[in-house]
C-alpha cells in the first residue's frame, strides 16, 4: 500500500494533464482524497480514456458537481452511538474505519472516507457490543467503513473475540473490497488463520465484497477469493450499477456468470446513490437500469441471476422489480418501519428519475398493491 498513487503529481506520470486540469483535480482530491494501489493501477488501459477501471479509480472533473446529498440513506439519523448504526431491526452496522486500500470515486460515503477528521467511526467498541448484547433482535453484525480488512489483524481479532460471545448473533459480516483492489491482503496467513478460527460450521463469517466489472476478475483476485473460501468464509458480492462501467447487459451478465464460477455469490446490484460528486458521473436512470438488469438476467444462468436490483433509500432497501404499463414497481426488501416490509408499490414512469424521490406521487391514485405482514 505504500506504493499507492495518492497525488495528482503522481497521476500525471500516467496521463497527460493540463495545468488547469491539475489545478481543478487538486481541488477534488483536497476534499476527497485519491489512493489507488499499484495492483489496481496495472489493470487500467491508459490508451482508453473511457476505460472502466480508470473511471472507478481516477479522480474526474465531474466530481466538482454538487448535485445530490452526502447522506442519501439516512445513516446519520440511524446512528445510535458513534460508529454504530441500527436501521434495520436484525442488523447492526459498525463503521470500523474510514480508510480503504483504494478510494473508489463513486463511494457513497465520500463524506468521510479518506478524510483526516471524522466523528462517525467507532471509538468505544465495548459500548457497541453492550448495545448489541442488549438488543436481542439483532442477529447479525456488519463491520464496514471504509474497508474493514485494512485494519490491523489484532483489531479484527478483537472485534471477532468480543462479538463471538454474543449468543443471539447468527453470523458476522465484513465489508471489504480488498479482494478486488488489493488482493495480496488475502495472502496474509495470519489473517486467513484468524478468519478460519472464527468461521465455524455453526456460525460462518461472511465477506461482502464488490466486483463491478469483469476486468476486476484476475488471477490475483481469484486467488484472494479462493483463500477466503478455504478459510471457511462465505463470499457475497454487491455490485453498483455505474454509468460507463457496467451499464450494459453483456458486461453485467459476464460479471455475474464469472463470479459464480469463482465461488462468489451475486447478492445485490445497487442503484447508484445520488451522492454529491458522484451522481452526475455515475448514476444511471432507474428505468434504463431496469432494462439493463432484465436483459443481463436473460444472459445469466440460475445461480448468477439470483441477485436483486436494489435502491438503498432512507426508508429501506427497496427492490426495483420492473416496469408494467408505464409504471415502475417497487418492493420493500428491508424497511426502517417494519410495517413496510414486503410492501409493493408503484410510480409512474419518469425516464430521468435516478432515485425514488425523483418520481412524482399522485396521492389520489397511489395505493399499496400488496402488503406482507411480518
Amino acid at each position: 500500500m505504500s506504493e499507492s498513487i495518492c497525488s495528482i503529481e503522481q497521476l500525471s506520470k500516467y496521463v497527460d494533464l493540463s495545468h488547469e486540469e491539475m489545478k481543478k483535480l487538486k481541488r477534488v482530491t483536497a476534499r476527497h482524497p485519491m489512493k489507488v494501489t499499484s495492483y489496481y493501477m496495472s489493470l487500467i488501459d491508459w490508451s482508453n480514456p473511457t476505460d472502466p477501471i480508470r473511471k472507478m479509480a481516477i479522480p474526474s472533473l465531474d466530481e466538482l458537481s454538487l448535485q445530490g446529498s452526502y447522506d442519501t440513506s439516512g445513516e446519520v439519523e440511524n446512528t445510535k452511538l458513534q460508529g454504530l448504526q441500527h436501521k434495520y431491526s436484525e442488523t447492526a452496522l459498525i463503521l470500523a474505519t474510514n480508510r480503504c486500500a483504494m478510494y473508489c470515486r463513486y463511494c457513497f460515503r465520500k463524506r468521510l472516507v479518506g478524510r483526516r477528521e471524522t466523528r462517525e467511526i467507532i471509538e468505544d467498541f465495548k459500548a457497541a457490543v453492550r448495545y448489541i448484547r442488549h438488543h436481542t433482535e439483532i442477529n447479525n453484525v456488519l463491520i464496514s467503513g471504509g474497508d474493514s480488512f485494512v485494519l490491523p489483524n489484532e483489531i479484527i481479532e478483537r472485534f471477532l473475540s468480543m462479538l463471538s460471545d454474543v449468543s443471539h448473533l447468527d453470523f458476522i459480516r465484513f465489508g471489504s473490497r480488498v479482494p478486488v483492489t488489493f488482493p495480496s491482503r488475502c495472502r496474509d496467513n495470519e489473517l486467513l488463520d484468524l478468519l478460519a478460527e472464527y468461521s465455524t460450521p455453526e456460525r460462518r463469517l461472511l465477506v461482502v465484497t464488490q466486483f463491478n466489472h469483469p476486468k476486476e476478475i484476475t488471477k490475483q483476485s481469484i486467488e484472494a477469493v479462493d483463500n477466503l473460501i478455504k478459510s471457511g468464509v462465505v463470499v457475497n458480492n454487491q455490485t453498483v450499477l455505474l454509468k460507463g462501467v457496467n451499464d450494459n447487459p453483456e458486461t453485467l451478465a459476464e460479471l455475474m456468470n464469472r463470479l459464480v464460477g469463482i465461488g462468489v455469490n451475486p447478492y445485490y446490484v445497487f442503484q447508484c446513490r445520488p451522492v454529491k460528486r458522484v451522481k452526475k458521473q455515475f448514476q444511471v436512470p432507474i428505468c434504463e437500469g431496469v432494462n439493463i438488469i432484465e436483459r443481463a438476467k436473460a444472459r445469466c444462468n440460475g445461480p448468477s441471476k439470483r441477485f436483486r436490483y436494489i435502491m438503498s433509500h432512507k426508508t429501506g432497501k427497496i427492490q426495483i422489480m420492473g416496469i408494467v404499463d408505464n409504471e415502475v414497481y417497487f418492493k420493500y426488501h428491508q424497511a426502517k418501519n417494519r410495517k413496510n416490509l414486503g410492501k409493493i408499490f408503484k410510480r409512474k414512469i419518469n425516464a430521468e428519475a435516478g432515485w425514488l424521490d425523483d418520481f412524482k406521487l399522485d396521492r389520489n391514485k397511489q395505493k399499496t398493491l400488496v402488503t406482507v405482514h411480518t
